[in-house]
């Protein structure tokens, strides 16, 4: 099997699982109820957390910096800002080809040759980081909320929370030491951004007016923010909103909210990925300091 066939065939596998995820959502919801939840939201809290996932984005971009300048690429943050826009579209519309990651990658590589081990290195380490925090905002989440299962465990997960810095911390200084200096700076960036993806869905539900429960419907989001990341759908279309529905049966939220949620969160994240098809006709210049 060819390369180009070993595309073809993640593409059209990835199409498949996300269109029997989302069918069966429907089996499992009132669809018709979604739409009613969604026809109800507020326009002046969709702006908001519009903006705030606009504004997450630019400091993911800003973190996966740091990273290239800690290998020698002093990338002026417009030019990186730039390609990482192109990279979400690639990650989201162009999923079978050419990945937001893999793009970056390459193009770095190619002009500055400063090693394919180093840019992946630093890739890698860009995404660990964000899961990292994810991971702690998880662990915040669930000890505030009530979840039977985890009852008189909370301390497990507040004990997870520098048990996970300081594994990550061993894990920067033993395989990618050329990054270690950006740690600390990485975790800022990191933390930032996913307080703000919170409070971005934090706006998405007072949007809904939902109210009472918000605390775990921000634990769902965090947990879906994990599972969407694993590369068996289009964009994380349909895991996203599998998480969404078992979530709220188990913690007995409503499914037709959650999923609204989810919903909402996708199309914010495909208008925004979206804006990088002008990056995609006519390539971003890469610029560096001095």
């Amino acid at each position: 099997m060819t390369e180009k066939q070993r595309k073809l065939l993640t593409t059209a596998l990835k199409v498949v699982i996300s269109a029997v995820l989302i069918y069966f959502i429907f089996t499992k919801i009132d669809f018709r109820e979604v739409v009613n939840v969604l026809k109800t939201a507020n326009p002046l809290w969709l702006i908001a957390a519009f903006l705030l996932f606009v504004l997450s984005k630019i400091l993911n971009a800003l973190r996966l910096n740091l990273y290239f300048h800690a290998i020698g690429v002093k990338l002026t943050q417009l030019s990186n800002l730039k390609l990482y826009v192109l990279g979400m579209f690639y990650n989201l519309f162009l999923p079978g080809g050419i990945g937001g990651d893999a793009y970056k990658g390459y193009v770095i590589q190619k002009k500055y040759q400063v090693g394919t081990k180093k840019v992946v290195g630093v890739l890698l380490l860009d995404r660990l980081s964000g899961m990292l925090l994810i991971l702690i905002f998880a662990c915040v989440l669930a000890t505030l909320i009530e979840i039977p299962i985890i009852k008189g465990l909370q301390w497990l997960f507040w004990l997870s929370i520098p048990m996970g810095i300081l594994s990550f911390w061993i894990l920067n200084k033993k395989l990618f030491s050329y990054a270690l200096p950006v740690f600390w700076g990485s975790l800022g960036y990191s933390t930032l951004l996913q307080a703000i993806q919170l409070a971005a869905t934090f706006c998405i539900i007072q949007a809904l007016g939902i109210s009472g429960t918000i605390l775990a419907y921000l634990f769902i989001f965090m947990i879906s923010s994990i599972v969407s990341v694993i590369p068996l759908t289009i964009g994380g279309i349909g895991s996203r909103e599998v998480t969404f529905l078992y979530g709220a049966k188990w913690l007995g939220l409503d499914a037709n909210t959650a999923i609204g949620i989810s919903f909402v969160f996708f199309l914010i994240t495909a208008l925004v990925s979206f804006l990088g098809i002008g990056y995609h006709v006519k390539k971003p210049k890469l610029e560096v300091y001095g």
